[in-house]
């Protein structure tokens, strides 16, 4: 019998790379062992990994076994080519991807993949070319839009939400960058020097402390989520008893410094969804970022504090994406496998993205091609593309004109699925967006019945009929769905287009809680012949 095999991280990712032929870093194995996928052996600050453990979760949930049992679950006709199974988070959030969290977005190298002129086994031939101008008539966090600029194409993007139009503009501007480090550096001042003598601050301080002693002595990380992960431990009922025996003691100093836990009023979504002293902090921040005088600079740092106040929602970490109720105190959290707390001030949220966008901005300044692309909040059913551009962009306008759109790549919204204001309300509500929820093609109120069916059907035939107006002889039409509906072959026949291929992925690293096989299919459209 083979004896104990220990490895330190190194020797952990050294062997895991030979053993899976890809690039395992002492990052990943890190991660492992803090999820609890493997156990950490060891202390002192010594970090050693049983060879037994390695092999167990490399066989079991790593080579090929997620390919086979994918399309033994969801068809042969997987390509799984497009699932990017190789691809570490990083890349697929690469520089201004991660601005903003979105619903909904497809990965930057599925785009790439399309719109790229290169050819291989799956496509056998490139459909556009540097030059040519594509669009996204659904253009949510503009995904499309900078992909397009990395690859030299133009692009135009509408999209029926102010605030998606906002998004995807901020990540293609081009910037000065001393004008934004400034502007960013004295709101980061001035907050910090309004909080410095409150009540909040000292009280987070104290709590924050007396929550890492708590934590360390009954949640040892990754100890506690290897316990989980091996059944161990009832989590359940763990985490309630310790969330009850914790809560005196934070009841005890939310009235030692007087802190509001309760809000005054639930009229508006922050009144209801942010605590006061943490509404307070982000009318502050708002007020000086109306006061900036470069419309550029103003609208990234915008995106800033709308990425911060949604960090700062009084929910669980787990229910960021879908919220529930209100948490105005602490919880078990089974997202970090400990006792976590609301939030009370926004300033290590906004310190942190602040830093974060300047650092990815400046990424993609490196990668950018001098071409077109702009956003427009508009409605892709009706929309003139001509007549906005002429108004807003004349020089992209008659460089659209003389050379027609080249096609789309796009991911419409699905049935019933997501309400794409509604996800950012906390924006809406703060810089008075004017919301167009009626408009949504396909939105959440109107559920998934025959009768949202088919108003789906001819709001997207509609959009594409539109389009085509401004399109070349020779176009091409993507578009990424789930088509549990089969509605696309309906849809392309109402729009005079026929589907000359489907591509079809799975999707492995959704958001969403359940994380069952689950694919799409990019939809190939052409003129009919």
């Amino acid at each position: 019998m083979e004896l104990t095999k220990l490895f330190t991280t190194k020797e952990a990712s050294e062997w895991a790379s030979k053993f899976t032929g890809k690039n395992v870093t002492i990052s990943n194995i890190s991660y492992l062992i803090q999820y609890g996928r493997i156990k950490k052996i060891g202390g002192n600050g010594a970090t050693l990994i049983d060879k037994q453990d390695l092999i167990k979760y490399y066989k079991e949930s790593y080579i090929g076994k997620r390919e086979i049992n994918w399309k033994d679950q969801l068809g042969e006709d997987l390509n799984w080519a497009l699932s990017f199974d190789h691809l570490k988070e990083a890349d697929t959030t690469k520089h201004v991807h991660r601005l903003h969290p979105y619903k909904g977005k497809f990965i930057p190298q599925l785009v790439e993949y399309f719109l790229d002129n290169h050819t291989d086994e799956f496509k056998k031939e490139a459909y556009f070319k540097p030059g040519d101008i594509v669009l996204d008539p659904f253009c949510g966090s503009g995904t499309t839009l900078v992909q397009s600029n990395e690859l030299g194409l133009h692009a135009i993007g509408i999209d029926i939400s102010a605030f998606n139009t906002l998004i995807s503009n901020v990540k293609i501007y081009k910037y000065d960058f001393l004008d934004l480090h400034y502007e960013i550096q004295k709101i980061t001042k001035a907050l910090k020097e309004f909080i410095s003598n409150s009540n909040t601050v000292k009280f987070e301080d104290k709590l924050t402390r007396e929550l890492a002693n708590f934590n360390n002595k009954y949640f040892p990380s990754p100890e506690f989520k290897y316990q989980i992960k091996n059944k161990k431990v009832n989590e359940d009922e763990y985490g309630r008893e310790k969330e009850k025996e914790f809560l005196p003691v934070f009841l005890e100093l939310v009235k030692e410094y007087d802190i509001q836990v309760n809000q005054e009023r639930s009229i508006s979504f922050l009144d209801k969804w942010y605590l006061k002293h943490i509404r307070t902090e982000i009318d502050f921040v708002f007020n000086l970022i109306k006061e900036i005088n470069n419309p550029v600079t103003k609208r990234a740092i915008s995106i800033i504090l709308s990425r911060t106040i949604r960090s700062c929602r009084a929910t669980t970490h787990a229910d960021l994406a879908t919220l529930k109720e209100p948490v105005r105190k602490i919880y078990y959290c089974a997202k970090h496998g400990k006792v976590c707390k609301p939030l009370f001030s926004i300033f290590s949220w906004w310190e942190r993205y602040s830093k974060d966008t300047i650092k990815r901005l400046k990424i993609f300044d490196t990668l950018r091609t001098n071409t077109y692309q702009s956003c427009f909040t508009g409605d892709s059913r009706t929309i003139n593309i001509f007549e906005i551009l002429e108004n807003n962009f004349p020089a992209f306008s008659e460089l659209v004109r003389k050379q027609k759109i080249k096609g789309i790549f796009s991911s419409p919204p699905y049935v019933g699925l997501i309400d794409y204001h509604e996800q950012h309300a906390y924006a809406y509500d703060l810089f008075g967006f004017k919301r167009q929820d009626e408009l949504e093609i396909g939105s959440l109120f109107k559920g998934q019945g025959r009768e949202a069916r088919n108003s789906y059907v001819q709001g997207i035939s509609d959009v594409l009929k539109n389009c085509k107006r401004f399109f070349a002889v020779d176009y091409d039409v993507f578009f990424v769905a789930n088509d549990k509906y089969n509605l696309y072959q309906q849809i392309a026949e109402n729009s005079g287009m026929q589907i000359v291929n489907q591509y079809k992925r799975p999707v492995l690293n959704r958001t969403e809680k359940d994380k069952g096989a689950y694919s799409e299919i990019i939809f190939h459209l052409k003129g009919r012949l």
